[in-house]
């Protein structure tokens, strides 16, 4: 399908999809919201047990045998981590307090951009937990390469190829 602009458009491709569907600027907010909501709660929950984890670590007796780089490590972990479910339970919070306001528009702009802003910490959360690991288990030159890895992939993952695949759309 080609659209006004000359630029191909993959037929699967949501935004092709809205233009094809029989709904109102109204009804497709109300489903972006909908998608919205249901996405971040999936993303909250995995996150919220993880932060829980990064919690009760400090309260084992090995924590204290922890180097000054795995303590500092794993508290830029635990800062990401919380603020990324920070970041992700914002927008439910802003749903509840905006109730019957009118403002969907607003809540899935700021949803969406809240949720991208979580990923990255998330991201970088993640990339922590692995480096931390690695180096409490592994140590030496397994620790750069396990966060180099584990940081690239997520990375490519996430954000690389969307991004890729928007700049093409």
């Amino acid at each position: 399908m080609v659209v006004a602009s000359g630029v191909r458009r993959d037929p699967t491709d949501s935004d092709a999809d809205d233009q094809r569907r029989d709904e109102t600027p109204a009804e497709r907010l109300d489903r972006n919201t909908i998608e919205l909501l249901n996405e971040l709660r999936v993303a909250a929950t995995g996150i919220q047990v993880l932060f829980a984890f990064l919690l009760v670590v400090p309260f084992y007796a090995t924590f204290k045998d922890l180097s000054s780089f795995e303590r500092d490590v794993y508290f830029v972990t635990l800062v990401c981590i919380a603020t990324s479910a920070t970041l992700l339970i914002a927008p439910s919070i802003h749903h509840r307090i905006l109730f019957h306001q009118r403002q969907r528009a607003y809540l899935v702009r700021t949803g969406n951009t809240l949720a991208i802003v979580a990923s990255i910490f998330l991201s970088v959360g993640l990339t922590g937990i692995l480096v931390l690991i690695s180096d409490v288990v592994f140590g030496g030159a397994v620790t750069p390469i396990a966060g180099f890895v584990a940081g690239g992939s997520i990375a490519t993952l996430w954000f690389v190829v969307p991004l890729n695949r928007r700049r093409q759309v």
